[in-house]
């Protein structure tokens, strides 16, 4: 990640636009930009064209990626994520003791060796990649190659050695929460194999967002394009401000409240369910120039008790998920107080349905007039 600004600016200047006063022709205006908002099944169901519609992307690239050691060597360092499966794993040893257990996207098979250890009669992991044959020697090598199959292949085309399964453990989290639609292939897995009272691990995820300043960040990602070498590059900027950035998000910079805008029940939530629209409603709790909103996640292990809890958000412990930053056209000048409020819609890519794309409306309703804003991201 890049150097961000840490938080609130105390230079911002006094007049920045064109000050309103909130009267009964503010009241007005505010009620012709509401009406020129598009309905929520216009806004879930029109998706402009990105500049870059046409590119090819590779669909076979993902599970490629997984056959590389890299990636893998990111996930078991990261102390929050693998730590957190081990606690909820191996702390509840009542729930495995003696249970046939599915490991979906298992990779190195970390989670099916915590799940050995918690005492699972069987566990079965799905793993399209080619790391499968280093997971089968790593069971082996760690006295659970009785315990522990690997099936190579993809989870919707696979056939298991049993009918069902007592518990289903899966590492699905992409950036943004859904991006690679791991998801997809979980609930598949949940759907055929899972007993009726099975359990999963995590059984409950919520996506959160909130308005940061970032005025240098910003700049050094976006505003770099103005001017280059002497010449002219903003036609770039177009391209560059629709990919949202994975970073890491100082909490001081967060200057307003937290929505909301997605909670999932994995137990009961559809695969149609992880395309959506919701409300957001923030409110800004100092005087700050607002220039992105910023994403994250936590998911839960409610079947343990207590709860275990594992959270992406900025401030907490850092994780390869880091948070994103989706940077808005126009940065907000805020008051304390001012609420920034809109809709956010999220769906698969038509070009590769690993991708995301993300379409967000934003209006403010503070003293400084901001126009209303749709801005439309893709997550690659």
């Amino acid at each position: 990640g890049g150097s961000r600004s840490a938080g609130g600016r105390s230079d911002m200047p006094k007049q920045r636009g064109r000050w309103v006063a909130k009267d009964a022709a503010k009241e007005a205006g505010a009620e012709r930009a509401r009406e020129l908002l598009p309905s929520l099944e216009e806004f879930k169901s029109e998706w402009p064209e990105l500049p870059d519609e046409g590119s090819v992307s590779n669909k076979d690239y993902y599970f490629n990626s997984y056959a590389h050691f890299g990636i893998h060597e990111d996930m078991l360092k990261d102390q929050v994520r693998t730590s957190s499966y081990m606690k909820a794993i191996l702390g509840c040893k009542h729930l495995f003791e003696g249970k046939t257990v599915l490991d979906v996207g298992s990779g190195t098979g970390i989670l099916s060796l915590f799940a050995a250890k918690a005492g699972a009669k069987r566990c079965i992991g799905i793993e399209c990649s080619d790391i499968a044959h280093y997971a089968r020697e790593i069971a082996q090598r760690n006295g659970f190659g009785d315990v522990i199959t690997y099936v190579q292949g993809k989870v919707e085309e696979v056939e298991l050695p049993v009918d069902e399964v007592d518990i289903i453990i899966s590492e699905w989290m992409g950036y943004f929460l859904m991006y690679e639609s791991m998801l997809d292939s979980v609930l598949f897995a949940r759907d055929k194999w899972l007993r009726k009272d099975g359990l999963l691990f995590p059984d409950h995820a919520k996506l959160y967002v909130a308005a940061i300043e970032d005025a240098e960040y910003r700049e050094e990602k976006i505003g770099f394009w103005s001017h280059l070498w002497g010449f002219d590059f903003s036609p770039m900027q177009e391209m560059v401000i629709q990919e949202p950035i994975s970073d890491v998000v100082d909490e001081s910079s967060i200057a307003t409240s937290t929505a909301c805008v997605s909670e999932l029940d994995l137990l009961t939530c559809r695969r149609e369910d992880l395309d959506f629209l919701a409300r957001y409603r923030i409110t800004a709790n100092r005087k700050d120039f607002l220039h992105a909103l910023v994403v994250w996640f936590d998911v839960s292990f409610r079947a343990c008790s207590p709860t275990v809890v594992m959270s992406t958000a900025p401030g907490a412990t850092l994780t390869h998920w880091k948070q994103t930053v989706l940077y808005l056209e126009q940065p907000i000048v805020a008051n304390q107080g001012d609420v920034i409020s809109g809709l956010i819609a999220v769906r698969k890519s038509m070009q590769n349905p690993r991708d995301l794309d993300v379409k967000v409306s934003v209006d403010s309703d503070g003293e400084v007039a901001y126009p209303s804003k749709v801005q439309c991201f893709r997550l690659r």
